[in-house]
């Protein structure tokens, strides 16, 4: 089982057309009469992932999150991929943004930044190796020190 769609809300639903097609998003769909735009992830041919973006009324509109899979290694190009595109990364559970920071109890490692709602958005690439909860959240360096400590302690 997989998610195959999920949605957020959006104060200006063309702004949010912009913002995702900007993030490479493949407009699907644009319904008007009910303000909602639908955008395919990945492969466009595939029809395997989609983003519903709602327009609402403003008094109403509460933030949601989600998150876009992706390889480490292109994980590693969001900072200049966001910053080209004028968006910029957002601090996360107390660790700055200068490096990933890794869910140790995954492990994946994560950038996160809001689309113009304030949506919280998130890259996220998983690791190998083994879940280490106790780590909390932490820099993808000090995670390959802790992964590569256990090695040479074996």
């Amino acid at each position: 089982m997989k998610i195959y769609e999920t949605h957020v809300n959006t104060r200006n639903l063309e702004q949010s057309i912009e913002f995702y097609q900007s993030l490479g998003l493949e407009l699907a769909y644009v319904i008007n009469e009910r303000r909602v735009a639908f955008f395919w992830l990945e492969d466009a041919e595939k029809k395997e992932q989609m983003l519903g973006v709602w327009e609402g009324a403003a008094e109403k509109f509460v933030p949601s999150h989600f998150a876009f899979g992706v390889s480490l290694d292109e994980l590693m190009k969001i900072p200049s991929f966001l910053e080209k595109k004028g968006i910029e990364l957002r601090p996360s559970f107390g660790l700055d943004t200068s490096e990933p920071v890794v869910h140790a109890w995954v492990p994946a490692a994560s950038y996160y930044f809001a689309d113009p709602d304030g949506n919280s958005l998130e890259y996220l690439a998983l690791l190998e190796g083994e879940a280490r909860p106790e780590l909390g959240a932490v820099h993808l360096s000090k995670w390959h020190e802790v992964m590569n400590h256990d090695k040479r302690s074996v």
